[in-house]
């Protein structure tokens, strides 16, 4: 009760400062310790899924950058004000701003200094000196306030590195600040180093504390991104089972989502086993709502068969599809699809001549390939719109902090033969026009992969 009362408080304080005709009155009303605090409290808040709070973030950086400007060094005796100080930069502040404060005021704490010159480091793009300045301070043995946000800026830093220890840290984050945006952009780090690590069970479990927790948190797009990518890199060591216990936690539209980019991104890596339940899961839906017209779950789920027995079947579902609904890289999909499909069932073609030089594919140009991983885009959208991401509390994928990104698994090699593979290599008769022709028709596939390579993760 006594927390509610004095965060409510301090927000009739900010609402009454942000709409007041002079600047001075909030700066001369509330103590930087208290607009970094109301700061925290409005960053939970959008963690939580409280997306209208985010111009009230918007105006409090702008009061608590302006506060941090006047404050002189009797304000920096208060040890609160430092703190606060130094949680502003690392919760998004301006590093100048961070920078000129810090040397108005000259701490004499050896640990105090260090952290501030970690943090600016970190600000302006040093990691290396950030890491050389922070790593022996442990945030454990500090404020929880301040131990928590050092905890997340190490595990970013140590996350390419070191990332056991990376681990550790995002750990004491969730640790010391539960229910924060903290914890929720540890999780979600932490499900990509888990991914890079290889570590299933960590993976299955931070990716069910996120979705509990923090699923409609304006950065949820980024651990959509992590766990379709982890689904993938993981498949051996992850059930189907599992993988329905964490999306039953999902609402439908973002289960569907889900789904449909595991499907996708399961085909053109030859998964077929994970393709087809991706799919059908997809077309399932939930409370009696079903996705059976949705072409993007009926495309998907015809590519893991399209070289089978069942061709015909194939075929037909291919031509039922209405592309009119589906993104560009998904047409051409299709469109490789349906043409592979009808040289499966073509009478073989008269054999070319055996010195003949083998058939180039020129490579798309970066513009193309641009334009594709757009279009997929547009067809197939995050769970989240995503945004933009301070550097500290909510990085995004292009930080230095970030963590590595899992590899795409390269595809099955017992269905596709790689396209420069040598034309005389040991292996079906190719002599035989029906082996001569489903090897073109594998090597096709392969160079389906390769123009669908920028497809979306």
């Amino acid at each position: 009760m006594k927390r509610a009362a004095i965060t409510s408080r301090l927000m009739g304080l900010l609402l009454l400062a942000a709409g007041y005709p002079s600047a001075g009155f909030a700066q001369d009303t509330l103590q930087p310790y208290q607009l970094v605090r109301s700061l925290q409290l409005i960053q939970d808040r959008i963690a939580a899924g409280d997306h209208a709070a985010m111009p009230m973030q918007a105006k409090l950086l702008q009061m608590t950058d302006a506060r941090l400007r006047a404050a002189d060094a009797d304000d920096f005796k208060d040890p609160r004000n430092f703190r606060a100080l130094l949680v502003y930069g690392m919760s998004g502040g301006n590093p100048s701003t961070v920078e000129a404060a810090v040397s108005r005021a000259n701490p004499v704490d050896a640990q105090d200094l260090s952290i501030a010159k970690g943090i600016i480091n970190y600000l302006v793009g040093r990691p290396a000196g950030a890491i050389e300045v922070l790593k022996p301070i442990d945030p454990m043995t500090l404020p929880s306030d301040l131990g928590a946000f050092l905890a997340l800026v190490k595990g970013s830093l140590m996350a390419t590195d070191d990332p056991a220890a990376a681990l550790t840290l995002l750990d004491e984050a969730k640790l010391l600040s539960p229910g924060t945006l903290v914890e929720e952009a540890a999780l979600r780090r932490s499900v990509g180093i888990a991914v890079a690590q290889g570590d299933a069970v960590r993976f299955a479990l931070t990716s069910t504390q996120y979705v509990e927790r923090y699923l409609y948190s304006p950065y949820a797009s980024q651990f959509a991104d992590s766990f379709v990518s982890g689904v993938i890199a993981l498949h051996m060591s992850i059930s189907q089972d599992k993988l329905a216990d964490i999306t039953s936690m999902m609402d439908p539209e973002r289960e569907k989502v889900i789904y449909l980019r595991i499907a996708r991104r399961a085909a053109i890596d030859g998964l077929s086993e994970l393709s087809a339940f991706a799919s059908a899961r997809a077309e399932q839906g939930r409370d009696g709502n079903t996705n059976q017209g949705d072409p993007r779950a009926q495309l998907y789920s015809s590519l893991s068969t399209v070289t089978s027995g069942t061709i015909e079947d194939v075929r037909t579902k291919l031509g039922k599809i209405d592309r009119s609904r589906l993104s560009d890289g998904d047409r051409a999909l299709l469109d490789a699809a349906q043409a592979i499909a009808g040289e499966v069932v073509a009478p073989p073609a008269s054999l070319p001549a055996a010195n003949a030089a083998p058939a180039t594919v020129a490579p798309r140009s970066e513009t193309e390939v641009t334009a594709t991983q757009a279009a997929d885009e547009a067809g197939l959208p995050p769970v989240e719109g995503a945004v933009s991401e301070q550097p500290a509390v909510a990085p995004s994928g292009g930080t230095a902090a970030a963590a590595p990104s899992a590899p795409t698994p390269p595809a099955d090699s017992a269905t596709v033969l790689p396209a420069s593979a040598p034309a005389n290599t040991a292996g079906p008769d190719t002599t035989d026009p029906t082996d001569a022709a489903m090897m073109k028709t594998r090597r096709q596939l392969d160079l389906i992969d390769q123009m669908l390579g920028a497809a979306p993760k």
